[in-house]
């Protein structure tokens, strides 16, 4: 079904999902234990959670586009990517080794810089990897199998850390072999894509690298003003996405702060993970015979739907039905996404491209994080903090039907052109 390097493609998904999955699960109930010993308070440890990941965001949204534009330079992306990839790891597999919680903040800041530059580098590959037909099913199964694969190293750390008392492990340390287990995990799975990926599209530039990138990226800048359709998508990408990226970076945080029980929370995102597995396989399937525009629409509906609901969350049994809506539509939304811009944008210039989409997306989830944060500090009600995202939904769904317009009366004044320079001139 899938070609060797599609294969390896995926397989890196694996890899990295597996940090993401303890972003959203393990990682803010460590942080919630360091942050109690210095008695922060529930509000002020869910605010400096968000206030570190948006930070590391707004520096994705300064750098991304620069480092994706060097990066489309010839022989350059894999030595991008590759470098990511052991910065996030190092910081991965440190985080077990201090009992302070600003300097493990600060190793999961570096953490997360290191996997969200990866993905730039790695979501431009997509073009280099496979062909435009099979773009949809190669991008949701990356998804699909990052969500399933993940659970791996995600079930044999919980198992340490709830049998390791047992077998004369303490609950630190269990969590320090699991910060490392999942470290070794993403760079192996890395590996294969970082020995087999050949650079096919690329820009070729003698010398003055940086300073030809820079110009470049700037004139890709004022190209994108110009057409309207990507400039219309990444402006409603901006706004969905953000969207989905905050539920994903602040759902165990949320469920931390109004009192739901650990264990009950960290079961619910594995469930999330195992839904999540089908449903973005099924999305592939449905692209074949639905325009992925119509699907990307209906995860936009789904999670403005599950961002209202979530004011309204009081016990487990909410969060747990939350848990496996998100699972329905995440993979789906996040997949379709990525290739949907991958068939609008030039194959030559996708690392400057989806290093514009990351300012867009990850390095534009600072917003949804702020707001959250803030409207918690300010109101004291956490319930209205994180259900303020819902607008943020609506927005990006008007946008995204604004850009599907502004495609199809391009596509017809293509046509027509076409047409008329295609008649033969008479008399």
């Amino acid at each position: 079904m899938f070609s060797k390097l599609e294969r390896y493609w995926i397989l890196y998904d694996v890899g990295n999902s597996a940090f993401i999955l303890l972003t959203a699960s393990l990682l803010p109930i460590c942080f919630s234990s360091l942050a109690e010993k210095d008695a922060l308070t529930s509000v002020d440890y869910l605010s400096y959670w968000g206030y570190a990941i948006s930070i590391v965001t707004i520096l994705i949204a300064i750098l991304g586009p620069i480092l994706g534009t060097i990066s489309d330079n010839k022989n350059y992306k894999r030595k991008f990517f590759l470098s990511s990839v052991i910065l996030g790891g190092i910081g991965c597999a440190c985080l077990g080794f201090t009992n302070h919680w600003f300097i493990f903040l600060l190793l999961f800041m570096l953490a997360k810089f290191g996997v969200s530059t990866s993905l730039i580098f790695y979501d431009s590959m997509l073009n280099d990897i496979t062909s435009e037909e099979r773009i949809d099913v190669v991008s949701t199964n990356g998804y699909a199998w990052g969500y399933i694969g993940s659970c791996i190293p995600f079930c044999i750390g919980i198992a340490l850390i709830f049998m390791g008392p047992k077998i004369g492990i303490s609950s630190e340390i269990a969590m320090a072999i699991t910060f490392l287990l999942v470290a070794l995990w993403w760079i192996a799975l890395a590996l294969p894509l970082i020995k087999n990926y050949k650079q096919i599209h690329y820009v070729e530039v003698k010398d003055k690298i940086i300073k030809r990138s820079f110009s470049r990226l700037i004139h890709t800048l004022k190209d994108v003003k110009n057409e309207k359709h990507i400039f219309l998508f990444l402006l409603a990408f901006f706004f969905y996405i953000d969207g989905v990226y905050t539920i994903i970076d602040m759902a165990t945080v949320y469920g931390e702060a109004i009192g739901l029980n650990s264990n009950g929370l960290l079961m619910a995102l594995l469930v999330t993970q195992i839904v999540a597995f089908p449903s973005s396989i099924a999305f592939g399937i449905l692209s074949k015979k639905v325009s992925s525009g119509k699907l990307i629409k209906a995860g936009i509906i789904a999670y403005g739907f599950i961002a209202f609901f979530s004011y309204f969350i009081t016990t487990e049994i909410h969060f747990w039905i939350l848990a496996m809506c998100v699972g329905l539509f995440q993979g789906g939304i996040q997949g379709m996404s990525r290739a949907y811009y991958s068939k609008i944008i030039p194959a030559e210039k996708s690392g400057e491209y989806f290093g514009l989409l990351d300012i867009c997306g990850k390095g534009a989830s600072f917003v949804g994080t702020i707001l959250v944060s803030t409207i918690s500090q300010v109101t004291g009600n956490i319930h209205l903090g994180i259900s303020a995202i819902t607008i943020l939904f609506v927005a990006g769904f008007f946008v995204f039907h604004q850009a599907e317009i502004v495609a199809k009366e391009q596509s017809s004044a293509d046509s027509l052109e076409a047409e008329i320079n295609g008649q033969p001139l008479t008399a």
